[in-house]
């Protein structure tokens, strides 16, 4: 019998080129395989980019949430996160907002807060992104966000935009 303990953590999904709902079928596909089981997935949301480069304007994201459940510890669970971007041709060139086949973002891992180099938990932008928290607030309203001191709920219903 395996002793090790799962945690709860929570993942957005996101994909601007390409097939972008294939993309986020395939990452979720490809969880458990990589020792991530997938609890419960949000409907895809359909959102403009944010800040995007010049040319990208039009290039609008689909979005979505997953709870998962591993017994990875926060750095080996963004690692396979990374990986699996790798394998629906995401290029990492180290540029902000710009288009990509998939985004695979770790939010919250337990009620971890960490703050390391290529690790910080929970999300430092998750609070302020409405193309977040909408999926998430659909599979987890009442995921607790450690720092702010809020449900998830609260964070979307503090947000300014009402888009």
């Amino acid at each position: 019998m395996n002793s090790t303990p799962l945690h709860t953590a929570y993942v957005a999904l996101g994909s601007n080129l390409g097939d972008r709902a294939e993309h986020l079928k395939a990452a979720l596909a490809e969880l458990p395989r990589r020792g991530v089981e997938v609890v419960r997935v949000s409907s895809f949301f359909e959102t403009e980019p944010v800040e995007p480069p010049p040319g990208e304007e039009h290039l609008n994201y689909l979005n979505a949430a997953a709870e998962v459940r591993t017994a990875l510890e926060p750095r080996r669970l963004l690692d396979v996160l990374h990986y699996i971007e790798g394998r629906q041709g995401r290029v990492r060139t180290g540029r902000r907002h710009e288009a990509r086949t998939l985004d695979l973002d770790l939010l919250l891992y337990d009620d971890r807060v960490e703050d390391e180099e290529g690790l910080c938990l929970p999300h430092p932008r998750m609070s302020r992104r409405r193309f977040v928290l909408a999926p998430l607030a659909e599979i987890a309203p009442e995921a607790w966000h450690p720092v702010a001191k809020k449900t998830v709920r609260e964070l979307l219903e503090s947000l300014a935009d009402r888009a």
